[in-house]
Protein backbone atom coordinates (compact mmCIF):
# COMPACT_ATOMS: atom_id res chain seq x y z
CA UNK A 1 0.00 0.00 0.00
CA UNK A 2 1.57 3.31 -0.81
CA UNK A 3 1.38 6.23 1.49
CA UNK A 4 0.56 9.89 0.06
CA UNK A 5 3.34 12.13 1.04
CA UNK A 6 1.49 15.42 2.87
CA UNK A 7 1.79 17.49 -0.04
CA UNK A 8 0.03 14.97 -2.15
CA UNK A 9 -2.35 14.48 0.46
CA UNK A 10 -3.39 18.07 0.34
CA UNK A 11 -3.22 18.64 -3.22
CA UNK A 12 -6.35 15.87 -3.24
CA UNK A 13 -7.67 17.83 -0.51
CA UNK A 14 -7.79 21.30 -2.45
CA UNK A 15 -8.58 18.99 -5.96
CA UNK A 16 -12.35 18.11 -4.10
CA UNK A 17 -13.11 21.81 -4.21
CA UNK A 18 -13.84 20.99 -8.03
CA UNK A 19 -16.44 17.99 -7.48
CA UNK A 20 -17.85 19.47 -4.10
CA UNK A 21 -17.55 22.97 -4.34
CA UNK A 22 -17.62 24.65 -0.44
CA UNK A 23 -20.30 26.97 -1.13
CA UNK A 24 -21.94 23.56 -2.69
CA UNK A 25 -22.50 22.53 0.96
CA UNK A 26 -25.67 25.26 1.65
CA UNK A 27 -27.74 23.24 -0.06
CA UNK A 28 -30.53 21.19 1.42
CA UNK A 29 -33.15 20.81 -1.41
CA UNK A 30 -36.31 18.54 -0.98
CA UNK A 31 -37.13 16.50 -3.48
CA UNK A 32 -40.17 15.27 -5.10
CA UNK A 33 -39.02 11.09 -4.26
CA UNK A 34 -37.58 12.12 -0.44
CA UNK A 35 -39.03 8.96 1.56
CA UNK A 36 -42.04 9.76 4.37
CA UNK A 37 -40.37 10.70 7.45
CA UNK A 38 -42.66 8.62 9.37
CA UNK A 39 -42.24 5.61 7.32
CA UNK A 40 -38.56 5.89 8.60
CA UNK A 41 -39.57 5.86 12.30
CA UNK A 42 -42.48 2.83 11.73
CA UNK A 43 -39.63 1.09 10.18
CA UNK A 44 -37.84 1.63 12.85
CA UNK A 45 -40.64 1.14 15.93
CA UNK A 46 -41.11 -2.47 13.70
CA UNK A 47 -38.03 -4.11 15.28
CA UNK A 48 -39.03 -2.77 19.15
CA UNK A 49 -40.74 -3.72 21.84
CA UNK A 50 -43.91 -2.54 20.98
CA UNK A 51 -45.18 -1.34 24.79
CA UNK A 52 -42.58 0.99 24.70
CA UNK A 53 -42.85 2.41 21.09
CA UNK A 54 -45.41 5.07 22.27
CA UNK A 55 -42.95 6.47 24.94
CA UNK A 56 -40.51 7.23 22.05
CA UNK A 57 -43.51 8.88 20.02
CA UNK A 58 -44.14 10.90 23.04
CA UNK A 59 -41.17 11.95 23.71
CA UNK A 60 -40.51 12.86 19.94
CA UNK A 61 -43.68 14.79 19.19
CA UNK A 62 -42.89 17.18 22.54
CA UNK A 63 -40.96 19.59 20.61
CA UNK A 64 -38.92 19.99 17.13
CA UNK A 65 -35.47 19.29 19.19
CA UNK A 66 -36.33 16.10 20.99
CA UNK A 67 -38.05 14.97 17.00
CA UNK A 68 -34.38 15.74 15.89
CA UNK A 69 -32.79 13.75 18.34
CA UNK A 70 -35.39 10.60 17.42
CA UNK A 71 -34.71 11.16 14.00
CA UNK A 72 -31.01 10.07 12.89
CA UNK A 73 -32.33 7.71 10.29
CA UNK A 74 -34.43 10.68 8.47
CA UNK A 75 -31.58 13.09 8.18
CA UNK A 76 -29.33 9.92 7.12
CA UNK A 77 -31.52 9.54 4.28
CA UNK A 78 -31.39 13.44 3.32
CA UNK A 79 -27.83 13.62 3.52
CA UNK A 80 -27.05 10.63 1.38
CA UNK A 81 -28.23 12.64 -2.32
CA UNK A 82 -25.88 15.79 -0.24
CA UNK A 83 -22.07 16.48 -2.12
CA UNK A 84 -19.74 15.16 -0.25
CA UNK A 85 -15.29 15.38 -0.95
CA UNK A 86 -15.28 11.64 -1.25
CA UNK A 87 -13.22 11.43 2.16
CA UNK A 88 -14.54 9.11 4.71
CA UNK A 89 -13.52 8.93 8.45
CA UNK A 90 -15.03 7.14 11.00
CA UNK A 91 -18.63 8.66 11.65
CA UNK A 92 -20.77 9.18 15.14
CA UNK A 93 -23.70 8.85 13.05
CA UNK A 94 -26.06 11.00 15.35
CA UNK A 95 -23.60 13.92 16.16
CA UNK A 96 -26.37 15.99 17.42
CA UNK A 97 -25.33 18.56 20.28
CA UNK A 98 -26.71 16.74 23.43
CA UNK A 99 -24.36 13.25 22.37
CA UNK A 100 -21.29 15.38 23.29
CA UNK A 101 -20.47 15.07 27.54
CA UNK A 102 -18.43 15.29 29.91
CA UNK A 103 -16.96 11.47 30.70
CA UNK A 104 -14.35 9.62 33.03
CA UNK A 105 -11.36 8.70 31.43
CA UNK A 106 -9.84 5.19 32.87
CA UNK A 107 -6.98 7.25 35.07
CA UNK A 108 -9.99 9.23 36.69
CA UNK A 109 -9.59 12.66 34.59
CA UNK A 110 -12.88 14.62 33.53
CA UNK A 111 -12.90 14.69 29.90
CA UNK A 112 -15.05 15.90 27.58
CA UNK A 113 -15.92 13.55 24.20
CA UNK A 114 -18.67 12.02 22.08
CA UNK A 115 -21.22 9.71 23.82
CA UNK A 116 -23.55 7.53 21.52
CA UNK A 117 -21.97 5.38 18.94
CA UNK A 118 -25.09 3.39 18.19
CA UNK A 119 -25.26 4.74 14.38
CA UNK A 120 -21.15 4.00 14.15
CA UNK A 121 -19.70 3.58 10.63
CA UNK A 122 -17.31 5.16 8.39
CA UNK A 123 -19.23 7.55 5.84
CA UNK A 124 -18.19 11.24 4.66
CA UNK A 125 -17.33 13.25 7.03
CA UNK A 126 -19.18 16.10 6.64
CA UNK A 127 -22.16 14.42 7.63
CA UNK A 128 -21.54 14.73 10.89
CA UNK A 129 -20.39 18.13 10.48
CA UNK A 130 -23.83 19.07 9.22
CA UNK A 131 -25.71 17.03 12.33
CA UNK A 132 -24.17 19.22 14.70
CA UNK A 133 -24.73 22.55 12.83
CA UNK A 134 -28.35 22.04 12.46
CA UNK A 135 -28.82 20.34 16.11
CA UNK A 136 -27.48 23.70 17.24
CA UNK A 137 -29.82 25.85 15.30
CA UNK A 138 -33.30 23.69 16.31
CA UNK A 139 -32.33 24.15 19.98
CA UNK A 140 -31.38 27.89 19.15
CA UNK A 141 -34.69 28.35 17.99
CA UNK A 142 -36.32 26.66 21.03
CA UNK A 143 -34.73 28.91 22.90
CA UNK A 144 -35.66 32.25 20.89
CA UNK A 145 -32.59 32.79 19.70
CA UNK A 146 -32.51 35.36 16.55
CA UNK A 147 -31.58 34.36 13.19
CA UNK A 148 -28.28 36.56 13.70
CA UNK A 149 -27.70 35.06 16.86
CA UNK A 150 -28.16 31.48 15.60
CA UNK A 151 -25.65 32.60 12.53
CA UNK A 152 -22.99 33.19 14.96
CA UNK A 153 -23.34 29.94 17.14
CA UNK A 154 -23.25 27.62 13.78
CA UNK A 155 -20.15 29.35 12.43
CA UNK A 156 -18.37 29.86 15.67
CA UNK A 157 -18.96 25.87 15.83
CA UNK A 158 -17.63 25.08 11.85
CA UNK A 159 -15.11 27.33 12.37
CA UNK A 160 -13.80 25.25 15.35
CA UNK A 161 -13.91 22.20 13.75
CA UNK A 162 -12.17 23.22 10.12
CA UNK A 163 -9.03 25.07 12.49
CA UNK A 164 -9.13 21.76 14.49
CA UNK A 165 -8.62 20.45 11.48
CA UNK A 166 -6.12 22.19 10.21
CA UNK A 167 -3.93 22.41 13.09
CA UNK A 168 -4.20 18.29 13.28
CA UNK A 169 -2.68 18.42 10.14
CA UNK A 170 0.43 19.64 10.81
CA UNK A 171 1.16 16.77 13.76
CA UNK A 172 2.19 13.75 13.27
CA UNK A 173 0.41 10.52 13.55
CA UNK A 174 0.85 9.50 17.08
CA UNK A 175 0.60 13.31 18.37
CA UNK A 176 -3.09 13.44 16.90
CA UNK A 177 -3.69 10.15 18.66
CA UNK A 178 -2.74 10.79 22.06
CA UNK A 179 -4.69 14.08 21.93
CA UNK A 180 -7.85 14.87 24.10
CA UNK A 181 -9.64 17.42 25.94
CA UNK A 182 -9.70 17.72 29.35
CA UNK A 183 -10.61 19.68 31.22
CA UNK A 184 -7.39 21.98 32.35
CA UNK A 185 -7.24 21.87 28.35
CA UNK A 186 -10.71 23.62 27.97
CA UNK A 187 -10.51 25.73 30.46
CA UNK A 188 -7.12 27.22 28.88
CA UNK A 189 -8.88 27.10 25.28
CA UNK A 190 -12.58 28.07 25.84
CA UNK A 191 -12.57 29.79 29.45
CA UNK A 192 -12.38 33.29 28.37
CA UNK A 193 -15.41 32.85 25.94
CA UNK A 194 -17.34 32.42 28.81
CA UNK A 195 -18.93 34.89 30.80
CA UNK A 196 -18.45 35.24 34.83
CA UNK A 197 -21.76 33.91 34.62
CA UNK A 198 -21.08 30.51 32.86
CA UNK A 199 -17.17 29.95 33.95
CA UNK A 200 -19.46 29.60 37.63
CA UNK A 201 -21.96 27.31 35.59
CA UNK A 202 -19.09 25.16 34.05
CA UNK A 203 -17.69 24.73 37.75
CA UNK A 204 -20.80 23.40 38.96
CA UNK A 205 -20.90 21.17 35.75
CA UNK A 206 -17.74 19.87 37.14
CA UNK A 207 -18.51 19.06 40.67
CA UNK A 208 -21.85 17.31 39.44
CA UNK A 209 -20.13 15.08 36.46
CA UNK A 210 -17.24 13.69 39.44
CA UNK A 211 -20.69 13.44 41.45
CA UNK A 212 -22.43 11.01 38.74
CA UNK A 213 -20.37 7.74 39.93
CA UNK A 214 -21.67 4.19 40.38
CA UNK A 215 -21.93 5.01 44.26
CA UNK A 216 -24.46 7.79 43.32
CA UNK A 217 -26.47 5.09 41.13
CA UNK A 218 -26.27 2.87 43.67
CA UNK A 219 -27.82 4.75 46.40
CA UNK A 220 -29.98 6.31 43.58
CA UNK A 221 -31.77 2.94 41.82
CA UNK A 222 -31.34 0.07 44.69
CA UNK A 223 -32.72 -0.54 47.49
CA UNK A 224 -32.73 -2.95 50.33
CA UNK A 225 -35.39 -5.91 49.84
CA UNK A 226 -35.21 -8.86 52.53
CA UNK A 227 -31.78 -7.78 53.77
CA UNK A 228 -30.53 -8.39 49.85
CA UNK A 229 -29.84 -4.83 47.36
CA UNK A 230 -32.41 -4.76 44.59
CA UNK A 231 -32.92 -2.46 41.91
CA UNK A 232 -35.93 -0.18 42.41
CA UNK A 233 -38.71 -0.14 39.95
CA UNK A 234 -39.54 2.95 38.62
CA UNK A 235 -41.90 1.81 35.59
CA UNK A 236 -41.64 2.61 33.02
CA UNK A 237 -38.53 3.81 32.79
CA UNK A 238 -36.85 1.28 35.01
CA UNK A 239 -38.45 -2.54 35.80
CA UNK A 240 -36.71 -5.16 37.11
CA UNK A 241 -36.90 -8.22 36.04
CA UNK A 242 -39.00 -9.56 38.86
CA UNK A 243 -41.77 -7.52 38.17
CA UNK A 244 -41.65 -7.52 34.06
CA UNK A 245 -42.19 -11.43 33.63
CA UNK A 246 -42.86 -14.49 35.74
CA UNK A 247 -42.24 -18.07 35.90
CA UNK A 248 -40.05 -19.64 33.69
CA UNK A 249 -39.98 -16.87 31.53
CA UNK A 250 -38.46 -15.15 34.19
CA UNK A 251 -35.92 -17.70 35.11
CA UNK A 252 -34.61 -17.83 30.89
CA UNK A 253 -34.38 -14.26 30.53
CA UNK A 254 -32.33 -14.33 33.79
CA UNK A 255 -30.21 -16.89 32.85
CA UNK A 256 -29.80 -14.97 29.52
CA UNK A 257 -28.69 -11.84 30.91
CA UNK A 258 -26.44 -13.40 33.15
CA UNK A 259 -24.79 -15.51 30.19
CA UNK A 260 -24.42 -12.32 28.61
CA UNK A 261 -22.22 -10.88 31.04
CA UNK A 262 -20.12 -13.87 31.91
CA UNK A 263 -19.54 -13.99 28.07
CA UNK A 264 -18.71 -10.61 27.17
CA UNK A 265 -15.99 -10.57 29.32
CA UNK A 266 -13.57 -12.47 26.58
CA UNK A 267 -14.53 -9.15 24.16
CA UNK A 268 -12.31 -7.12 27.42
CA UNK A 269 -8.47 -6.99 27.40
CA UNK A 270 -7.51 -9.50 29.46
CA UNK A 271 -6.39 -7.76 32.80
CA UNK A 272 -10.34 -5.72 32.49
CA UNK A 273 -12.14 -9.61 32.39
CA UNK A 274 -10.09 -10.22 35.40
CA UNK A 275 -11.20 -7.31 37.28
CA UNK A 276 -15.01 -8.12 35.72
CA UNK A 277 -14.78 -11.91 37.25
CA UNK A 278 -14.30 -10.87 40.42
CA UNK A 279 -17.93 -9.24 40.57
CA UNK A 280 -21.20 -11.68 40.47
CA UNK A 281 -24.62 -11.03 39.53
CA UNK A 282 -27.44 -9.74 42.04
CA UNK A 283 -29.80 -8.37 40.01
CA UNK A 284 -31.53 -6.84 36.29
CA UNK A 285 -34.24 -4.75 35.18
CA UNK A 286 -35.21 -2.92 31.81
CA UNK A 287 -34.25 0.79 31.16
CA UNK A 288 -36.15 2.87 28.70
CA UNK A 289 -32.94 5.42 27.38
CA UNK A 290 -32.68 8.34 25.58
CA UNK A 291 -35.29 9.47 22.52
CA UNK A 292 -33.70 8.13 19.01
CA UNK A 293 -33.17 4.41 21.07
CA UNK A 294 -36.86 4.02 23.58
CA UNK A 295 -37.90 1.22 22.39
CA UNK A 296 -34.37 -1.15 21.73
CA UNK A 297 -33.69 -3.64 24.63
CA UNK A 298 -31.63 -2.60 26.91
CA UNK A 299 -31.12 -3.83 30.25
CA UNK A 300 -29.01 -2.20 33.72
CA UNK A 301 -27.42 -5.03 35.63
CA UNK A 302 -26.09 -4.54 39.30
CA UNK A 303 -23.42 -6.94 40.23
CA UNK A 304 -21.34 -6.97 43.69
CA UNK A 305 -17.89 -7.02 44.29
CA UNK A 306 -16.16 -7.32 47.92
CA UNK A 307 -19.35 -6.96 49.62
CA UNK A 308 -22.67 -5.45 49.64
CA UNK A 309 -21.60 -2.17 49.44
CA UNK A 310 -18.87 -2.49 46.57
CA UNK A 311 -21.13 -2.14 43.20
CA UNK A 312 -20.37 -1.88 39.70
CA UNK A 313 -23.58 -0.71 37.44
CA UNK A 314 -23.62 -2.47 34.22
CA UNK A 315 -25.93 -1.49 31.15
CA UNK A 316 -26.23 -3.70 28.20
CA UNK A 317 -27.69 -2.15 25.22
CA UNK A 318 -28.95 -3.78 22.03
CA UNK A 319 -26.94 -3.02 19.00
CA UNK A 320 -29.29 -3.05 15.56
CA UNK A 321 -27.91 -2.07 11.79
CA UNK A 322 -26.96 1.81 11.80
CA UNK A 323 -29.40 4.02 9.95
CA UNK A 324 -25.94 5.08 8.12
CA UNK A 325 -26.08 1.34 6.65
CA UNK A 326 -28.22 1.45 3.37
CA UNK A 327 -26.59 4.76 2.51
CA UNK A 328 -22.79 4.09 2.94
CA UNK A 329 -22.29 0.01 3.66
CA UNK A 330 -22.58 -2.47 6.37
CA UNK A 331 -19.46 -2.66 7.56
CA UNK A 332 -16.92 -5.35 8.01
CA UNK A 333 -17.66 -6.44 11.85
CA UNK A 334 -19.21 -9.61 12.52
CA UNK A 335 -21.94 -8.22 14.81
CA UNK A 336 -23.45 -4.93 15.32
CA UNK A 337 -22.26 -4.79 19.01
CA UNK A 338 -18.72 -5.12 17.85
CA UNK A 339 -19.38 -2.35 15.75
CA UNK A 340 -20.34 -0.37 18.45
CA UNK A 341 -17.51 -0.37 20.63
CA UNK A 342 -14.71 -0.58 17.43
CA UNK A 343 -16.10 3.25 16.17
CA UNK A 344 -16.31 4.12 19.90
CA UNK A 345 -12.72 2.98 20.74
CA UNK A 346 -11.49 4.45 17.12
CA UNK A 347 -13.05 7.97 17.90
CA UNK A 348 -13.41 8.91 21.59
CA UNK A 349 -9.96 9.71 23.39
CA UNK A 350 -10.37 7.27 26.14
CA UNK A 351 -13.29 4.67 26.37
CA UNK A 352 -14.89 2.65 29.54
CA UNK A 353 -12.82 0.01 30.47
CA UNK A 354 -15.20 -2.17 30.93
CA UNK A 355 -16.87 -1.56 27.02
CA UNK A 356 -17.86 -4.61 24.99
CA UNK A 357 -19.81 -6.66 23.10
CA UNK A 358 -21.95 -10.13 22.80
CA UNK A 359 -24.41 -12.04 20.95
CA UNK A 360 -26.80 -13.10 22.51
CA UNK A 361 -30.28 -15.86 21.45
CA UNK A 362 -33.43 -14.76 23.24
CA UNK A 363 -36.31 -16.57 24.31
CA UNK A 364 -37.63 -16.08 21.25
CA UNK A 365 -34.93 -17.75 19.43
CA UNK A 366 -34.05 -14.73 17.75
CA UNK A 367 -30.43 -13.14 18.08
CA UNK A 368 -29.38 -10.30 18.89
CA UNK A 369 -26.17 -7.91 19.68
CA UNK A 370 -25.33 -6.19 22.68
CA UNK A 371 -22.91 -3.84 23.61
CA UNK A 372 -22.21 -3.42 27.41
CA UNK A 373 -20.00 -0.24 29.19
CA UNK A 374 -20.96 0.94 32.46
CA UNK A 375 -24.22 2.49 33.43
CA UNK A 376 -22.61 5.98 35.21
CA UNK A 377 -19.58 6.90 35.40
CA UNK A 378 -18.97 10.59 36.40
CA UNK A 379 -20.54 11.86 33.34
CA UNK A 380 -22.62 15.52 32.82
CA UNK A 381 -24.69 16.41 29.95
CA UNK A 382 -26.00 20.14 28.84
CA UNK A 383 -29.00 20.92 29.13
CA UNK A 384 -29.85 23.11 26.12
CA UNK A 385 -33.12 24.72 27.78
CA UNK A 386 -30.93 26.58 29.53
CA UNK A 387 -28.28 27.79 27.68
CA UNK A 388 -28.25 31.35 26.43
CA UNK A 389 -26.65 33.05 23.36
CA UNK A 390 -22.55 33.09 24.75
CA UNK A 391 -22.75 29.77 26.25
CA UNK A 392 -24.25 28.03 23.27
CA UNK A 393 -21.91 29.32 21.20
CA UNK A 394 -18.70 27.99 23.40
CA UNK A 395 -20.12 24.31 23.71
CA UNK A 396 -20.72 24.72 20.23
CA UNK A 397 -16.96 25.45 19.52
CA UNK A 398 -16.28 22.79 22.03
CA UNK A 399 -18.30 20.28 20.32
CA UNK A 400 -16.43 21.34 16.76
CA UNK A 401 -12.91 20.91 17.94
CA UNK A 402 -13.97 17.70 19.98
CA UNK A 403 -15.70 16.04 16.54
CA UNK A 404 -12.31 17.40 14.29
CA UNK A 405 -9.88 15.53 17.04
CA UNK A 406 -12.46 12.39 16.43
CA UNK A 407 -12.24 12.45 12.73
CA UNK A 408 -8.60 13.56 12.65
CA UNK A 409 -7.71 9.67 13.90
CA UNK A 410 -9.78 7.76 11.24
CA UNK A 411 -9.69 10.07 8.17
CA UNK A 412 -7.65 11.69 6.31
CA UNK A 413 -6.84 15.12 8.37
CA UNK A 414 -4.49 16.62 5.90
CA UNK A 415 -7.02 16.80 2.88
CA UNK A 416 -10.03 17.55 4.84
CA UNK A 417 -8.07 20.72 5.89
CA UNK A 418 -6.90 21.55 2.75
CA UNK A 419 -10.31 21.16 1.48
CA UNK A 420 -11.95 23.54 4.08
CA UNK A 421 -9.37 25.76 3.45
CA UNK A 422 -8.33 29.32 6.06
CA UNK A 423 -11.36 31.18 4.86
CA UNK A 424 -15.14 30.92 6.14
CA UNK A 425 -16.68 29.74 2.82
CA UNK A 426 -17.51 26.16 4.36
CA UNK A 427 -18.82 27.67 7.73
CA UNK A 428 -20.95 29.89 5.97
CA UNK A 429 -22.46 27.19 3.47
CA UNK A 430 -23.53 25.48 6.77
CA UNK A 431 -25.37 28.31 8.38
CA UNK A 432 -27.47 28.10 5.77
CA UNK A 433 -27.38 24.56 5.58
CA UNK A 434 -28.48 24.50 8.91
CA UNK A 435 -31.19 26.88 9.27
CA UNK A 436 -32.72 24.94 5.68
CA UNK A 437 -32.57 21.79 7.74
CA UNK A 438 -34.40 22.83 10.51
CA UNK A 439 -37.06 24.23 8.51
CA UNK A 440 -37.40 20.45 7.11
CA UNK A 441 -37.23 19.56 10.84
CA UNK A 442 -39.83 21.38 11.97
CA UNK A 443 -42.20 20.07 9.15
CA UNK A 444 -41.48 16.61 9.92
CA UNK A 445 -41.95 17.43 13.44
CA UNK A 446 -45.89 18.52 12.75
CA UNK A 447 -46.17 15.69 11.13
CA UNK A 448 -45.51 13.77 13.44
CA UNK A 449 -47.87 15.41 15.70
CA UNK A 450 -50.96 15.49 13.00
CA UNK A 451 -50.23 11.55 12.84
CA UNK A 452 -50.75 11.50 16.68
CA UNK A 453 -53.71 13.63 16.52
CA UNK A 454 -54.99 11.07 13.52
CA UNK A 455 -54.61 8.19 16.13
CA UNK A 456 -51.80 6.96 13.71
CA UNK A 457 -48.86 6.52 15.98
CA UNK A 458 -49.91 5.85 19.51
CA UNK A 459 -48.32 7.84 22.20
CA UNK A 460 -47.25 8.07 26.03
CA UNK A 461 -45.43 10.08 28.50
CA UNK A 462 -42.59 8.49 30.69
Amino acid sequence: MRHHTPQERAALGKAARASAPRSSHAEFARGPERPDPLQIIEKQSATRLPELVPIRYGRMSESPFRFYRGAAAIMASDLAGAPTTGFRTQLCGDAHMLNFRLLASPERRLMFDINDFDETLPGPWEWDVKRLASSLVIAGRSNGFSDKTRAAIVRATVRSYRETMRAYAALGNMAVWYDQFDVDRIRDRFGADLSARGRARWSQALAKARSHDTLQAFDKLTHVVDGERRIAPDPPLITPLEDLLEGDRRGAVRQEIQGLIERYGQSLPSDRRFLLEQYRVADMARKVVGVGSVGTRCWIVLLLGRDEEDPLFLQAKEADESVLAPHVGAGTYRTQGERVVAGQRLMQATSDIFLGWERVEGIDGRRRDFYVRQLRDWKWVATAEEMVPRGMRTFGALCGATLARAHARSGDRIAIAAYLGGGDLFDRALVTFAESYADQNELDHQALVAAVRAGRLPIASA
